[in-house]
């Protein structure tokens, strides 16, 4: 299943594909010179290159962020259905970074030692 990041990815680089293209026919429309119309039709291809290189770079870091999410138990789908935290001392309860931690969904723990949050 293709996340919803993906498919805006996908959209985006399909919006400039179609924008670098519809200025290539502009260009060489109104360019009377053979270099120019090839100058237009290059500079068309480096902007799909360069779309088509940003959508997979935003796959890339869409499905990076995914695997985190889903070994780390950060995600939606992911992890433990208590939202536990992992400690040193294994799910919830421990001393964690900043004192005594408890698990426990959206919960920080009770901070009993030095520092501050």
């Amino acid at each position: 299943m293709q996340s919803a990041k993906d498919i805006a990815a996908s959209a985006k680089a399909g919006m400039e594909k179609t924008k670098a293209t519809l200025q290539e026919k502009g260009e060489r429309m109104t360019a009377r010179d053979p270099l120019q119309k090839e100058m237009a039709t290059e500079k068309k291809e480096a902007k799909i290159h360069e779309a088509e290189r940003r959508k997979h770079e935003a796959r890339h870091h869409n499905a990076a962020a995914a695997e985190v999410a889903h070994t780390t138990g950060t995600g939606v789908f992911g992890g433990h259905p208590t939202g536990a935290e992992y400690t040193a001392e294994g799910m919830g309860g421990g001393v964690g970074h900043h004192g005594t931690h408890t698990g426990g969904v959206g919960h920080h723990g009770t901070h009993t030692g030095g520092g501050t949050y």
